[in-house]
């Protein structure tokens, strides 16, 4: 999707928020290096010290990294991301709690607010998952279960939380990646069909019990592997 080009006025903010929406709708994804400042500023129309200043303006807020000598790269793809990756990096036990709160409330609105068709989804998603695990395939594995979760959390349609969690993708994925590969080789045991049950079942205290169950079980296992 190409930018558009500005107009006249707020020329900084306007860039800001080019780059932003390029960002969070995937024209550049986390890891990417972005285009150059000259670059942008021709397909933008703006001069170089106006896309600089929005690069550093994003940069600061977490969405880029700039690398000297290599380019600008993206980070996240929201401020709360960002915000999240800046206050507590590789922190898994940290990330794991946050998590825990919110999807212990995700689960249970999903198991009154859920629809048919959403039901539908969150079975496609665990089949995923479960295939994945099956096959010891670890990149499908992260991708199926990061958007299982954030399914289910969605299926209780709370706007906010649901964008307090979307802002955590970057984080959960990789909580997931780094907690996956024990349950890739089955020395942990963590399933996620009781959970998917009680959401069918419309039983949320299962649901929260069930979603609250696996992460607390992940959190024992990080606190007893030995520290890096």
């Amino acid at each position: 999707m190409p930018l558009a080009t500005t107009r006249r006025a707020g020329l900084v903010d306007q860039v800001i928020g080019q780059l932003r929406d390029a960002i969070s709708q995937g024209e550049w994804v986390v890891g990417e290096r972005i285009p150059t400042e000259p670059a942008l500023a021709e397909t933008l129309g703006v001069g170089r010290n106006t896309v600089r200043e929005a690069v550093r303006a994003l940069a600061h807020s977490g969405l880029l990294e700039v690398r000297q000598g290599d380019g600008t790269y993206v980070r996240a793809t929201s401020e709360v991301s960002g915000a999240i990756r800046r206050l507590f990096g590789s922190e898994l036990r940290e990330v794991l709690q946050v998590r825990r709160g919110l999807e212990i409330e995700g689960a249970r609105l999903a198991a009154t607010e859920r629809t048919e068709e959403e039901l539908t989804k969150l079975t496609g998603l665990l089949a995923d998952r479960d295939r994945a695990q099956l096959e010891k395939n670890h990149e499908d594995f992260v991708r199926a279960d990061t958007e299982f979760h954030t399914c289910v959390v969605h299926c209780g349609h709370n706007k906010l939380l649901s964008e307090l969690y979307r802002g955590l993708t970057e984080a959960v994925s990789a909580s997931v990646a780094a907690t996956s590969h024990d349950t890739l080789e089955e020395k942990v045991e963590i399933g996620h069909q009781g959970l998917l049950d009680a959401i069918a079942d419309r039983d949320p205290a299962r649901a929260a019990a069930e979603a609250g169950g696996f992460l607390d079980r992940l959190l024992r296992a990080e606190s007893e592997s030995p520290r890096r």
